[in-house]
């Protein structure tokens, strides 16, 4: 699974259609609403490299309101319910 976090800018106007729109994207898996330089951050999670380039310029990037979006591609997932699984599972 390839996971890419996309950082959103929008129009402040419409930033809850925006997130809502983005949301309902197949790949698009969660869509936060934050604050600071970016409007909205997506996680988006497909099998290919190549689903990216349709989830995320021919479909996130063309949802009406979003203005511009920077991409980062994840190369590993450290989280803290990865390691409380482990640890509950003896390893």
């Amino acid at each position: 699974m390839i996971t890419a976090i996309v950082l959103i800018k929008a129009d402040v106007h419409r930033i809850p259609e925006v997130a809502e729109a983005i949301a309902e994207i197949d790949g698009v898996s969660e869509v936060y609403s934050v604050t600071g330089g970016v409007d909205l951050i997506a996680l988006v999670r497909v099998r290919r490299h190549e689903e990216l380039a349709d989830v995320i310029p021919n479909r996130v990037n063309r949802v009406p309101g979003v203005q511009s979006s920077d991409t980062h591609i994840a190369f590993h997932t450290y989280s803290r319910h990865d390691l409380e699984a482990a640890f509950s599972l003896g390893l």
